[in-house]
């Protein structure tokens, strides 16, 4: 159960990194390289090109689902320093924690994709990489940074990935306060890198946005906003 865990979410991170798929909604001009992209057997979120109090965003709707809605760099860029990004939560998943790898569920996440050399990577990292990249024929990214709402985990905490040390996550909103409303983050990629890694980010592959009820066989909604690399 263990190794399937730690495979799922290593699956979630090649996705990040990978080719991209077409989604069910062409995506408006100014997000045209966006795309859906499933997990190999999880059913998939739906996203959508919608409104939410008249501001233009992309809604997420999760059933039990996990999947990611996706950007992936063609010619990927030394790493930016600033990103900006908002979302609209309507609620939190009441068992979620993503300090543990069964209730590890998220109304939203903002996902970023770095390059490196793996060589530098432990022999464990080594060897789930390359069951990831059997099992779906791309590589993972040599590290993910993600932002997250969580119920319960501190803002600010950094929590490393269960299943790879090479997903560290800052939360950057906990508890019910903000919700139903949308919240605007203007966050030091670099910076957070650092912290989260304790090295200096690689190049910048791809990003994403995820809204995941899978483990906690519960049901999320959220809206994103657009994200701004500076």
């Amino acid at each position: 159960m263990r190794l399937e865990l730690r495979t799922c979410a290593l699956l979630a991170v090649v996705a990040l990194a990978g080719c991209a798929v077409p989604g069910a909604l062409a995506p408006p001009a100014d997000s045209a390289e966006w795309h859906a992209r499933t997990l190999p057997g999880k059913p998939s979120t739906d996203y959508r090109w919608s409104h939410k109090d008249g501001q233009p965003s992309w809604h997420a709707v999760a059933e039990r689902s996990a999947s990611l809605w996706r950007r992936q760099f063609q010619q990927p860029a030394p790493a930016p320093a600033e990103v900006e990004f908002s979302w609209w939560a309507g609620d939190l998943i009441p068992k979620a924690d993503i300090r543990l790898p069964e209730h590890d569920d998220a109304p939203v996440r903002v996902m970023f994709a770095f390059g490196g050399d793996v060589n530098r990577l432990s022999m464990r990292n080594r060897m789930m990489f390359e069951l990831a990249h059997t099992l779906t024929g791309e590589a993972p990214p040599y590290a993910t940074l993600m932002y997250v709402w969580d119920p319960q985990a501190p803002v600010e905490q950094v929590v490393v990935g269960h299943r790879s040390d090479r997903v560290r996550t800052v939360v950057v909103e906990s508890g019910r306060k903000h919700l139903k409303q949308w919240r605007h983050y203007k966050r030091q990629l670099r910076e957070d890198f650092r912290r989260a890694f304790g090295e200096e980010p690689g190049p910048l592959l791809g990003m994403a946005v995820m809204t995941d009820a899978d483990n906690t066989g519960s049901r999320a909604e959220a809206w994103y906003g657009s994200i701004r690399l500076r």
